[in-house]
């Protein structure tokens, strides 16, 4: 292993979530996968010989000869942090465990995204709020690199980049959200073919509650670097699932609180540059607007930027609200492993790893 990167563990690893975590981190210049974590019938074997892999990307030969072993710290010697693609039946107590050991985790699970003291992290956004992580080692005894960040619902995070510069410029007021979700968001094997083949499953169990709820946190502030303050926006969402197996597109209506034009509003989008530091897997765009009025589309768009860039496209006025529009975002890439992937970039960066 290279002395310069980062010793990485990942929890969870023969799921879709994981294999997407090792793909993305291949010839990765900070993180180097040392460690595999995955259930008491996968331990003590070899990756190769027991992970289903589902990608259409090569499973890396050096990874293949790793041994998998339980989601426990005591397996995870030397590893700096730790991705979490645990499902969120057992990651709340896992990551738990894997903090109090010194270990960094960013998870992409839903169990402590809206603890008091963990952000929800999506770095194009709300860096800021990095800056809990002191109140929230000191709050629960934590040593080391131990902490939790999490990365947003998938359909949350293409939502919250599309909202950020028109929050930035005009301030919101209402939010109306209907999304048409990938089937790879739900994991394998996932929506059963007969429901899902000529058909939309107009209900997502607990997608609307996390829509209602995740943005308000991630567009909010850390008040006195120990509190967060929700962003005072009325959010309604309806998610349905449709035969689409990468990308979540998402038709949005919204009332601003300040008045303005449409040329306005598409220059904030299209202007829209988040202030960070280069990161490895930062995109050279995180928000593309689309002219076209029929773009953007899952199977054109949604490898933008390797999948880290969010597309916009079709904003007009809205006779109900303000304005409507389009989007679409990688709910494999940015929605899920690759936002992970960016907040330990980001982690790194500002010293909270090492």
């Amino acid at each position: 292993m290279s002395q310069s990167r980062l010793r990485v563990g990942i929890l969870g690893a023969t799921g879709t979530v994981g294999q997407r975590f090792i793909v993305l981190l291949q010839n990765h210049p900070q993180f180097e996968i040392t460690h595999l974590g995955a259930s008491e019938r996968s331990a003590g074997q070899t990756y190769k010989k027991i992970v289903r892999w589902k990608l259409s990307q090569s499973m890396p030969e050096d990874i293949g000869g790793l041994t998998v072993t339980l989601c426990d710290p005591a397996h995870f010697e030397g590893c700096s942090l730790v991705f979490s693609a645990l499902d969120s039946s057992v990651a709340g107590p896992v990551e738990d465990a894997f903090a109090r050991a010194g270990m960094a985790v960013f998870s992409n699970a839903k169990d402590h995204r809206m603890d008091s003291d963990v952000p929800i992290l999506i770095p194009f956004c709300n860096p800021d709020h990095l800056d809990i992580i002191s109140h929230q080692q000191k709050s629960r005894g934590l040593t080391g690199n131990g902490y939790i960040i999490t990365n947003a619902n998938c359909a949350s995070t293409g939502l919250v980049v599309a909202l950020k510069p028109l929050q930035d410029a005009f301030g919101i007021d209402k939010v109306i959200v209907f999304t048409m979700q990938a089937v790879s968001g739900a994991g394998y094997p996932g929506v059963p073919s007969l429901d899902i083949y000529d058909n939309v499953v107009p209900y997502i169990s607990g997608e609307e509650d996390k829509l209602h709820v995740e943005p308000r946190k991630i567009l909010g502030r850390v008040e006195g670097g120990d509190t967060f303050v929700d962003y005072d926006v009325t959010l309604s969402a309806m998610c349905n699932r449709v035969p689409v197996i990468d990308g979540h597109t998402e038709c949005v209506s919204i009332k601003l609180n300040k008045t303005a034009t449409l040329e306005e509003v598409q220059k904030a989008l299209k202007e829209f540059k988040p202030k960070l530091p280069a990161l490895p897997s930062m995109p050279p765009v995180s928000l593309q607007l689309f002219e076209e009025s029929d773009r953007p589309q899952p199977r054109l768009d949604r490898d933008l930027g390797r999948g880290y860039t969010v597309a916009v496209g079709g904003v007009r006025k809205c006779n109900v609200l303000d304005f409507k529009f389009t989007l679409l975002s990688h709910n494999c890439v940015i929605g899920a492993a690759g936002g992970s992937i960016l907040n330990a970039e980001l982690a790194l960066v500002r010293g909270y790893l090492k």
